[in-house]
């Protein structure tokens, strides 16, 4: 009985793209590089060939375009991959647009086979491939020569164990029977979209043979570091037993301190681990004051928190408290300052601080700023993935509190004005009521999963030291109507 044969894989080492590809390019595969004009193909070819090349593992880069390598080079050298000292001995670079002009395949797969016998290098890459196929075209040479020519090149390349690439300018994934698209092993497919001001690159793995890849398009960013692809993030197939009453006694469930004693107190004993918990309230209500002390909870108990602050960054917040939070290293602040954000980018840099700092609290303040900070694009689908972001961080066992501004009308009781409040576990509101003249602060736990929690309406106060929330009062309503009793005009209690 014959073993069965294992393909190799070669690590890209473009941040997210192995994850995409199932580990890593199938080694002496034949791939395809596509997408648009300026998608970001040949700088990805380049961050992988550059990754890849050594003097065991050498690279030969075929340009078939009119301008010269030396200047399709001066603009690769501004990418931190980019390694002068591998050029000429690890690297090589070949001009084809003579051999090209004249639109004979059989000489420009003439002059591919004699310089790879030469250099005999483990990696292969030809740009455009898509001006070849033009050339071919234009001379009457018919898709017959070029499927024809496209075999050939990929027997010779495999029989050489080079792993090949080759970039081409295609606007769509061709309906019709494409040589090259059905020879291929492998295709990557970039892709850019513009909506109003806003610029969209996306990936997708549209074909990989031998190996199982992450479906579906992908957002990617292009930086001086080169391209970072932001795989889409999934929720776990099944939660963590505990707190959605999924499979652990509710004695189990572990709670966590909001750092108010009078709130943990109406929540039924804190929010319970892995929860998700939102705050909803006009602007100054004290919504991320709540969550600046949900934070600082942590910090006191050993537990470190994350913060995606979209509105004002910490720093220049104004809350001393978050601020010193931050410098001491017990939170972290995820980048929001990226304009045209993507839930994906957003949430892989929150997964990845979970992982790195092991922080069981994050905060995301808020949803609002959240939305602006996205591309346009993305605010269209915001709901579903926002249901995404919370299974994820939730499953993997965090914290969320996430802040919500909402105009307070007085008579109309919101919790969100995305319809998003049945996405979380549990709900704080914050109101203004007028009161013998005076604007002040009510509170409420409107929702906690599987939790006996108060339903009254809690006077309450920021002070130096935090949120103090009053007494509970017999007649609220009665309060409010300016009519109360005696014994129930309590003034705020420290929590």
């Amino acid at each position: 009985m014959t073993e069965k044969f294992v393909l190799g894989r070669l690590p890209t080492n473009v941040p997210g793209l192995d994850e995409l590809l199932g580990g890593g390019l199938v080694e002496y595969s034949f791939n395809l590089i596509a997408g648009s004009p300026g998608s970001g193909k040949t700088t990805l070819a380049h961050q992988i060939m550059f990754a890849l090349a050594n003097p065991q593992r050498r690279a030969i880069f075929f340009t078939v375009l009119g301008e010269p390598p030396m200047k399709m080079l001066r603009y690769q050298q501004q990418y931190s991959f980019f390694d002068l000292d591998k050029l000429d001995g690890s690297i090589r670079f070949v001009n084809l647009s003579e051999e090209v002009k004249h639109g004979n395949l059989e000489r420009v797969l003439a002059r591919i086979v004699e310089d790879v016998e030469r250099f005999e290098p483990g990696l292969v890459f030809v740009d455009s491939f898509r001006s070849v196929v033009l050339t071919a075209e234009a001379t009457g040479q018919g898709v017959p020569l070029l499927q024809q020519f496209v075999q050939r090149l990929g027997m010779h390349l495999t029989s050489w164990q080079a792993t090949t690439f080759l970039i081409g300018e295609y606007i769509t994934i061709d309906a019709e029977a494409n040589p090259v698209f059905t020879v291929a092993d492998g295709i990557l497919w970039l892709q850019q979209s513009l909506h109003r001001n806003s610029m969209v690159r996306k990936i997708q793995i549209s074909k990989s043979r031998g190996q199982a890849t992450r479906a579906g398009l992908h957002t990617f960013r292009i930086t001086n570091e080169g391209i970072e692809v932001f795989p889409r993030t999934l929720p776990a197939s099944s939660r963590q037993p505990g707190p959605a009453g999924v499979g652990a006694p509710r004695a189990a469930v572990r709670r966590l301190s909001m750092g108010i004693a009078a709130l943990d107190e109406m929540m039924g004993g804190g929010l319970p681990q892995g929860y998700s918990l939102l705050v909803s309230g006009p602007s100054g209500s004290g919504k991320s004051q709540l969550a600046t002390q949900f934070l600082a909870e942590g910090e006191r108990v050993g537990e470190k928190g994350i913060v995606a602050a979209f509105e004002r960054s910490p720093g220049t917040s104004r809350n001393p408290r978050l601020d010193a939070l931050v410098d001491a290293g017990d939170v972290a602040v995820v980048d929001t300052r990226a304009l045209d954000l993507s839930i994906d980018e957003t949430l892989h840099a929150i997964t990845e601080l979970i992982r790195t700092t092991g922080a069981s609290r994050v905060v995301i303040d808020s949803l609002s700023g959240f939305e602006l900070a996205l591309a346009p694009t993305f605010r269209e689908d915001f709901r579903e993935s926002l249901h995404r972001l919370v299974a994820v961080l939730t499953g993997l066992g965090a914290s969320v509190v996430m802040v919500s501004e909402l105009e307070d009308r007085y008579t109309d009781l919101r919790f969100s004005p995305y319809g998003a409040a049945f996405l979380t576990d549990a709900i704080i509101v914050q109101r203004y009521v007028e009161l013998h003249g005076d604007l002040r602060r009510v509170m409420a736990v409107v929702k906690v999963r599987n939790s006996a929690h108060s339903r009254s309406l809690r006077l309450f106060d920021i002070t130096e030291a935090g949120i103090c929330i009053g007494e509970p009062t017999p007649d609220m309503q009665a309060l409010l109507s300016g009519h109360p009793r005696p014994a129930a005009t309590p003034g705020p209690a420290a929590a």
